[in-house]
């Protein structure tokens, strides 16, 4: 053999361009595989946990625990229709910093406070969820709602159909849908303050 063969290659550099889901489930087989996920996110988990934590080194623990997490459950993940792996990475991402802000707040130290956007994931109108770090946790969102709002937000929301058109669909009023809507956000925001997303 020569040094630089094709035997000598790193197995993990078969993956580089692989979708994450492939990687994750080569990662089951071959541990060294899964530092192609930890280079994908990292920058981005760090940005969002600072978002909730503010600029304090438990930001770093929470990213760790967060990729030791989805590593060690690896085996467990299922995609959900409408979502992917980052929409799965970003829920046990949020739960994790979210434990970690709780228990900042419980020692009493001075902590920034949740902006209402953690509370309000799901905007008015599809023109916000341009960005598909935002869909991909909206559609975990909607998977845990009761299907009667799940149905109205995935068509408003998700699909960008009127309300209109929602109700159509439904079979409902629009104020039936102004209130499902309405209701379901209410729904979201009892599901974070509880730390489940």
């Amino acid at each position: 053999m020569f040094f630089g063969s094709e035997e000598n290659k790193d197995p993990s550099s078969v993956f580089t361009d692989a979708r994450d889901e492939e990687v994750l489930a080569a990662s089951l087989d071959m541990p060294q595989v899964f530092e192609i996920l930890v280079d994908r996110y990292q920058d981005a988990f760090t940005r969002k946990a600072r978002s909730i934590l503010g600029d304090r080194e438990e930001v770093q623990d929470a990213v760790m625990e967060t990729f030791t997490k989805i590593y060690l459950n690896a085996s467990r993940f299922r995609p959900v229709p409408g979502a992917s792996f980052s929409s799965w990475g970003y829920k046990i991402l949020i739960n994790t910093t979210l434990s970690y802000y709780k228990k900042l707040k419980r020692h009493r130290e001075a902590v920034v406070e949740l902006s209402p956007e953690h509370y309000e994931v799901l905007p008015d109108t599809a023109d916000d969820f341009r960005d598909s770090e935002l869909r991909d946790m909206a559609a975990v969102l909607l998977s845990m709602l009761p299907k009667p709002f799940e149905r109205v937000l995935r068509l408003h929301i998700l699909e960008d159909r009127s309300q209109e058109e929602v109700a159509r669909i439904e079979g409902v009023s629009i104020a039936a849908v102004k209130t499902r809507v309405h209701r379901a956000k209410q729904h979201i925001k009892k599901l974070g303050e509880l730390g489940i997303f």
